[in-house]
């Protein structure tokens, strides 16, 4: 493909997917479509001869959108929002053009000063603890990292904090992994577990640890738990601290996990993936409190904020731990930046070797956005979000879940599982909106998560006059 042919094809993309963003309100929210319908949609094998880019958007449009849920449409109210900002997809496609590898800060120097520069952004426009900003960003051994999602944080953060834990046990009794043991509560986020799997430390050393009325973390269950582990010999090594559980958005008490980690000795991640992008707002700060006492944090700009999957922001407040558990260097990487040890080399910061040039879309979307207007879609949501549980509390009819946090709305008919489970499904199926559901003491639990960058009063009105009419 020549360079004009490439300029024209462009085009034809750009006006393609300007066109999806224009109408995707109008499509069904939810596909429409059996398991093997996109399969048999395909041809059997390659083509031998190439095709046109216009034939392609033709299948496109015919074959793959009627197989997809459509994540950007105003309507969509599931799971969490995973918005792309218009800049931030600009900065993919420049990303993808200059085809660079950021594994080494002598690959790609500005791939890595950029992505250090932008986590410091971010860091600012959060009021993170200093001590999760490079040096140069006013922090002393910390900083931060672009990793793919939450659950590759949870990963990097468990490694070290495993490495960590064999390097104060180890002695004379050998190798401690086998007595490693970690805590979240009951309402933490699937990855946790699967993570300690993949380091050695099985599910039985998870200690879910109970929660309170208002869905977080009890401390002094932890605190139980923690020292009954010790007695018995093992060490307690890694604690997570959800702010905002994958159910409810529960806010886990930091300071107080804080301070019995700190005293134990165990590292303490904080998952903020969704709700922790509020904190960019500073009246919705107070959840994380006590941040400081963290040894790693984790945020996702690809859900609230616009930055386009995948975009996971992860701190540490001491990166020695995290480079000294993950850093290999062959005689091929070997170079006199790395030598000097002044650069980052982030292919010690993550479980790849790879790595694209993901700043490029925070750039994008911060200076095309303005850190105001980001406040104000956030503000907004949160807005759209406490008048439609108002609603709900007014109808009796509805159950609003309390407490209602941020974005997200809970709630079940009072008529019971079945009923909830049924509207539901009537919602659905309907086409005009998308929610999913969860389960809180056996009970199921709808929920609407709004938090979609196209999302207006007008689309949660009409929500509510679907839910209100079918219920």
């Amino acid at each position: 493909m020549r360079s004009e042919e490439f300029r024209a094809h462009g085009y034809e993309v750009i006006d393609w997917i300007a066109n999806y963003m224009r109408d995707v309100e109008t499509l069904p929210v939810a596909p429409r479509v059996k398991p093997g319908d996109i399969r048999r949609a395909l041809p059997a094998a390659a083509p031998e001869e190439p095709e046109t880019i216009a034939a392609c958007l033709e299948d496109l449009s015919r074959s793959i959108v009627p197989g997809l849920m459509h994540w950007q449409s105003p309507n969509f109210f599931g799971y969490f929002p995973a918005n792309s900002d218009p800049a931030a997809m600009l900065g993919d496609f420049l990303s993808s053009g200059l085809g660079v590898q950021g594994m080494l800060w002598s690959t790609s120097p500005a791939c890595t000063e950029l992505e250090t520069h932008m986590l410091d952004w971010l860091a600012q426009l959060l009021d993170l603890p200093v001590t999760f900003r490079s040096p140069d960003g006013g922090g002393s051994r910390g900083g931060g990292v672009i990793q793919d999602t939450a659950s590759s944080a949870t990963l990097c953060a468990a490694i070290s904090a495993r490495e960590r834990a064999r390097g104060v046990a180890a002695g004379a009794q050998g190798d401690p992994l086998g007595r490693l043991v970690a805590y979240s509560s009951t309402q933490a986020h699937s990855s946790i577990e699967k993570a300690l799997r993949i380091i050695g430390i099985p599910s039985d050393r998870l200690r879910t640890i109970e929660v309170d009325d208002q869905w977080a973390m009890r401390p002094s269950a932890l605190r139980g738990a923690i020292e009954a582990d010790r007695a018995r010999g093992l060490i307690p090594c890694f604690c997570v601290a959800a702010v905002g559980t994958t159910s409810t958005l529960a806010v886990d008490p930091v300071e107080s996990i804080g301070q019995i980690c700190n005293e134990h000795g165990v590292w303490l991640h904080v998952d903020a993936a969704m709700a922790g992008i509020a904190a960019i707002c500073p009246e919705f700060r107070e959840m994380h409190r006590g941040l400081e006492r963290a040894d790693s944090y984790c945020v996702n700009p690809h859900k609230w904020l616009g930055a386009g999957f995948d975009c996971d922001a992860f701190y540490v407040a001491n990166r020695a731990a995290l480079v000294g558990a993950l850093s290999i260097l062959p005689e091929y990487l070997r170079n006199a930046a790395t030598e000097s040890g002044a650069v980052i080399d982030y292919r010690d910061w993550q479980v790849p070797l790879g790595r694209r040039f993901r700043a490029l879309k925070l750039w994008l979307l911060f200076r095309a956005n303005g850190a105001r207007a980001l406040r104000e879609m956030v503000r907004t949501h949160v807005g759209f979000a406490r008048s439609l549980a108002d609603r709900m509390r007014t109808d009796p009819r509805f159950e609003v879940i309390e407490p209602q946090t941020l974005g997200l709305v809970c709630f079940r008919l009072r008529g019971g599982d079945a009923a909830t489970e049924s509207l539901l499904t009537a919602i659905n199926e309907s086409g005009r909106a998308f929610m999913t559901h969860t389960r809180l003491s056996s009970r199921y639990i709808a929920r609407v998560s709004i938090g979609q960058r196209t999302t207006t009063a007008a689309h949660v009105d009409a929500l509510w006059s679907l839910l209100s009419a079918r219920a």
